[in-house]
């Protein structure tokens, strides 16, 4: 018995001097990482603005994902898992962490001087912004999904967050106008999103390529962790729901049976999480298209375009993929409405030329 006990001793300290070795390279290579913050300051002149405001920007979008991210951690023992009881704009059961990451977003983009207007999936019309003595000064307007596939929190699936920014349009020191929100996507100056996944990412583009943080827990920090994502030219994932097969258009069905062929590089991997962040997330590390159609039911798609086609059109672009409503550019597109939606495909270029080839043919 004292010969187990011993023994036992002396594993039990290898396994505190292993733990701690690996938590001190960890450490090491943390500190040689720059965080967010160094980095908007290293690449400030990228931003063709005032640096200063766009660093304020960032910070309200940093701050709110990381109280967001708490509340995702501990939705399951905070009551906080399930419906809202009320419904969105769009008739959508709202989830109790879509109404938390709503307020949080909202509340900390009001705070700064710099946002004049915020456009939420979650609310009928924009919200104009008067907060402080120069507020009315404030450049800015940020549409935003605050919970992209939350009804993935109940089953502890990722999620994510999307935020999309432009210049207003409309003379500083006047109310925000609708015309401020309906812009073109090719006018954004910045997008970007976060995935609370196995780990919580911020991901975004100012025009000049797309970097990704990890957010270390421990310190609260962000550190550049995925510098100049690209898509890769070629993919062998599709993610689409083929759960809705019947009701997309042919040249979709005709795209999903390519993809299954045995030839060449195929059938090609089949990878749905139901959250458009998680999914796009994947697919640009590892190569593939993301495929939200027209249906039969939604003949003019579901996804929004200004919350989130237009953001995830610009990543994409800025990380070398192509994004296109299968006949023409996102980013193109003239928004008539708020909420408008739009169908959408994105990802590495050559599969979204192949998608667009099959949408021409079975027209």
């Amino acid at each position: 018995m004292e010969r187990y006990i011993k023994s036992y001793c002396i594993y039990a300290k290898k396994i505190v001097n292993l733990h701690n070795n690996i938590k001190k390279n960890t450490d090491m290579e943390e500190k040689s990482l720059p965080t967010l913050g160094e980095f908007i300051i290293e690449k400030q002149r990228d931003f063709k603005y005032s640096s200063g405001e766009f660093s304020r920007l960032i910070s309200c979008i940093q701050i709110a994902s990381k109280m967001v991210n708490r509340s995702i951690n501990k939705a399951g023992i905070a009551n906080i898992l399930g419906e809202a009881g009320n419904q969105n704009v769009q008739g959508e059961e709202q989830q109790k962490l879509d109404v938390i990451a709503n307020e949080t977003f909202i509340k900390s983009l009001s705070q700064r001087e710099v946002v004049c207007g915020i456009a939420s999936e979650e609310n009928d019309s924009f919200i104009e912004i008067k907060s402080g003595a120069n507020s009315e000064l404030s450049k800015y307007v940020v549409l935003i999904d605050p919970l992209d596939g939350s009804s993935n929190i109940d089953v502890n699936v990722s999620v994510g967050t999307i935020f999309s920014i432009y210049r207003r349009i409309t003379p500083a020191g006047t109310p925000v106008q609708l015309e401020d929100f309906l812009q073109k996507g090719v006018n954004q100056v910045a997008a970007g999103y976060i995935v609370y996944g196995s780990s919580t990412m911020l991901v975004y583009t100012t025009g000049n390529g797309v970097n990704g943080f990890t957010l270390d827990p421990s310190l609260g920090s962000y550190y550049l962790s995925h510098p100049n994502i690209k898509f890769p030219q070629k993919g062998k994932i599709y993610s689409i729901n083929e759960g809705n097969y019947i009701k997309f258009p042919q040249g979709i069905k005709n795209y999903i049976k390519y993809c299954q062929e045995e030839q060449g590089d195929r059938p090609y991997t089949s990878r749905y999480i139901g959250s458009l962040v998680a999914d796009f997330h994947r697919n640009m590390i590892k190569g593939g298209v993301y495929m939200y159609p027209s249906t039969s039911q939604s003949p003019n798609g579901k996804l929004r375009l200004l919350y989130e086609c237009n953001p995830m059109a610009f990543l994409t672009e800025q990380a070398g993929g192509k994004a296109s409503n299968g006949f023409e550019r996102i980013l193109e597109i003239e928004p008539s409405e708020l909420h408008q939606r739009v169908p959408f495909f994105c990802g590495s270029r050559d599969m979204v030329d192949t998608i667009e080839k099959f949408m021409r043919e079975a027209q």
